[in-house]
């Protein structure tokens, strides 16, 4: 029984309907046990007989091609089983969604720290050992490591409407301002890792991906080989943030070593291999220009940038993706240029483009509030369009005006003073506000549902779990549909051998996987209603009994072999006929010490709408993580390159500072109630992102209301600061 569905136009409310009381709710995640007391096994912890290990070697130079190693003095040294290098090994990551081999650059080398060979040996010691003996000769090439300067420089005309020079000729206020951030790691808790076996030409991966249905893909052009011989298994993902989208070096110099030697290998890479070797968020330059009427109604928007990436990658940090929909003004221009540099690959890392451009689009909106002396609420809210200023389309679901208001309610907004008008001792206390949009879409996605005829449920999709919820809210969205308790629904994720989902990416998982899981649901629900001879609407499942026309029958007693449903959701009209995305508002509290600079984050509040809520607990959850990682963002994250070859010189959770317990304050989040038609047959938007989405620039706010510094080039260090003061 398949149930397929192309999100053409809104579905019922069916699950404001059903009676079973668990989704929506703050239940904990099923697989929480296993995680806790190490169960829960990752790549990286997988074993087979005879397993042999790899480690990945990098390059020394940011441009060139390797001519020559000394592998025969290496294939000498104790445990060592073989080197391979060139052939198919990869570059970089895949891009996600690429669903094709990224760059095999044979031995051609694009940038400091690229995996140029696999050292394969008995332990890991023996192959690290042997892996730092192993000396590269290289061909050095002119490399161009700063996007600054680099000479070769790509512009794309994003938009230009109407007559934004002209608007800011003309406006009662205006703000031009420049702001930069740097570039930022994923840093994922999990290190990249995959082990590889063979079974005659099959080919079988544990590895910590994303989206699986486009990894098998990936993986299969890499090595040559039908997809149909690739299954990978990712159960757990210890965190990906994006860097885990695409198939990766590990995977394939894993696999080819496999086939050589014929038995496992595994290849987990170390820390300062993550930095290296997956996706970094590109650093950025952007202008941002604002150009209001006496009544602070935006007449002329703009917003530049320059970003950078390898060549021949086609990603490009989408960062003015928020900037296209949030504020109105009908004069508008947007131009990206992307420098063409000899880095470690640019791609998505979490909410790629609101991320870093909502931090300047949000900081100009201060600004422009600041020289108008009005409510930055207020000016938001004045400029919250009708309908969206460059297409004229209709929005879905939009609360942004209820997450700022109430937001602002509940953090106690109106006691926000002038810049430098708060003191404790030398601390200086200011609060910012800014807003949070994220773009929403579904990918396609299915799902099987099994309902057993012991009033058990089975739910299977190729679907990831990244630490985000999944295990919950797919058990959590079959037991509301087929009335069961949530003990007696089990959920099996990420094996691509099972039927494939949105896979984990875009802030589309929950809506996409959860929409096919309730599809599959759908499909068994109306099995039942043909049993007992009535309307599917007459249908009430419940605590494993169905109730039609005033009779109540155990699930028990009305199934005598299981009953299997799919559900398959595509993207459809809905997706052109409105523009969607989850909204919030995010406020802060800080103190800035007027002696050394620092600036200590004392208390954040996020509201966010983001449709139905699925699980309360995980979407608290993910607001707080990307409340934290905004942290990060303001105050202490960034990637440093060493300006001569491009390498990362914080390659590290030393040196690369992320926040940690003492750095993060109370967190609040608020839920907004929201339901969006057009988003998802299920009513759902994505959260994960959202909370990320101009964080950042709400502290930035509040620093300058506590003290009177503006910092436009993130992130807010003490230094930078101090200067200003």
């Amino acid at each position: 029984m398949t149930r397929h569905l192309r999100m053409d136009e809104p579905q019922a409310r069916l699950l404001d309907e059903t009676g079973q009381g668990v989704l929506s709710t703050p239940l904990p995640r099923p697989e929480g046990p296993l995680k806790v007391t190490g169960r829960a096994r990752y790549a990286a912890e997988v074993t087979m007989p005879d397993m042999a290990v790899g480690v990945l070697v990098r390059a020394t130079i940011p441009a060139g091609r390797v001519t020559g190693m000394n592998t025969s003095e290496v294939m000498a040294m104790p445990g060592v089983l073989g080197v391979w290098h060139g052939g198919k090994m990869l570059r970089n990551p895949a891009q996600g969604t690429a669903n094709a081999a990224p760059v095999q650059p044979g031995d051609e080398v694009a940038y400091y720290g690229q995996p140029i060979a696999v050292v394969v040996a008995e332990t890991f010691e023996d192959a690290r050992a042997a892996g730092q003996a192993l000396e590269i000769a290289y061909a050095p090439s002119n490399a161009e490591p700063d996007p600054d300067t680099a000479a070769t420089v790509e512009t794309a005309e994003g938009l230009d409407q109407g007559d934004l020079e002209a608007a800011m000729d003309s406006a009662a206020y205006s703000i031009d301002a420049a702001y930069t951030t740097p570039g930022h790691s994923s840093a994922p808790m999990e290190p990249h890792a995959a082990l590889a076996a063979w079974e005659g030409d099959n080919l079988v991966v544990h590895g910590s991906y994303q989206m699986l249905k486009y990894n098998v893909n990936e993986l299969a052009d890499s090595l040559g080989i039908p997809p149909e011989n690739v299954r990978i298994h990712a159960p757990y993902v210890g965190g990906g943030f994006g860097s885990k989208l695409g198939i990766a070096p590990e995977a394939v110099a894993a696999s080819i070593a496999s086939k050589e030697l014929g038995r496992p290998v595994r290849v987990a890479m170390a820390r300062q291999d993550v930095f290296e070797m997956t996706m970094r968020r590109s650093e950025t330059r952007q202008r941002v220009r604002l150009a209001a009427g006496v009544d602070g109604v935006l007449t002329g928007l703009g917003h530049e940038d320059r970003v950078s990436n390898l060549p021949g990658e086609s990603f490009a940090e989408p960062t003015v993706q928020a900037t296209h929909f949030l504020y109105g003004g009908e004069n508008r221009r947007y131009v990206q240029e992307i420098a063409r540099v000899n880095r470690t690959c640019a791609g998505s890392v979490r909410a790629p483009g609101e991320a870093v451009g909502m931090l300047a689009l949000e900081n100009a909106m201060d600004e422009l509030a600041e020289a108008m002396h009005v409510d930055p609420v207020d000016l938001r809210l004045r400029n919250i369009p009708d309908t969206h200023p460059e297409s004229g389309v209709p929005y879905s679901a939009r609360s942004l005006a209820e997450c700022l208001r109430d937001g602002a309610e509940r953090f106690g907004w109106s006691e926000r003073g002038l810049p430098g008008e708060r003191r404790e001792g030398e601390w200086l206390i200011g609060m910012g506000v800014a807003s949070a949009a994220r773009a929403n879409f579904i990918m396609e996605s299915e799902a099987r549902v099994t309902l057993n005829p012991d009033g058990t449920a089975l739910v299977e999709t190729d679907m990831t779990d990244i630490g985000t919820g999944s295990y919950a809210i797919l058990g959590q969205i079959a037991a509301e549909m087929l009335g069961l308790p949530m003990d007696k629904v089990k959920v099996d994720l990420g094996d691509s051998a099972m039927p494939p989902a949105s896979g984990s990416g875009g802030s589309f998982g929950a809506a996409s996987a959860g929409s096919s899981v309730y599809l599959a649901a759908q499909e068994i629900r109306a099995e039942i209603a043909r049993k007992l001879d009535c309307a599917d609407d007459d249908l009430t499942l419940r605590d494993g009994n169905a109730v039609a026309d005033n009779r109540k029958t155990a699930l028990t007693e009305l199934i005598d072999a299981p009953m299997v449903g799919h559900g398959h959701l595509e993207p459809g009209k809905t997706a052109e006929s409105h523009s969607q995305a989850g909204y919030g508002a995010h406020f802060s509290e800080v103190a800035v010490n007027e002696v050394t600079g620092e600036v200590r984050v004392r208390r954040m509040l996020s509201a966010f709408a983001v449709g139905r809520v699925l699980n309360q607990r995980t979407a608290t959850s993910q607001g707080h993580g990307g409340m934290i990682w905004g942290i990060g963002t303001a105050l202490t994250e960034e990637l440093q390159h060493d300006p001569r070859d491009g390498r990362i010189v914080n390659r590290d959770l030393a040196e690369y500072h992320v926040p940690v317990n003492l750095d993060v304050p109370d967190l609040d989040v608020m839920l907004i109630e929201e339901r969006d038609d057009e988003s998802s047959p299920i009513q759902a938007k994505g959260i994960g992102e959202l909370g990320l989405s101009g964080v950042g620039a709400a502290i930035t706010n509040a620093i300058y209301n506590a003290c009177g510094v503006r910092v436009r080039d993130y992130p807010a260090t003490p230094d930078k600061i101090l200067a200003a003061l």
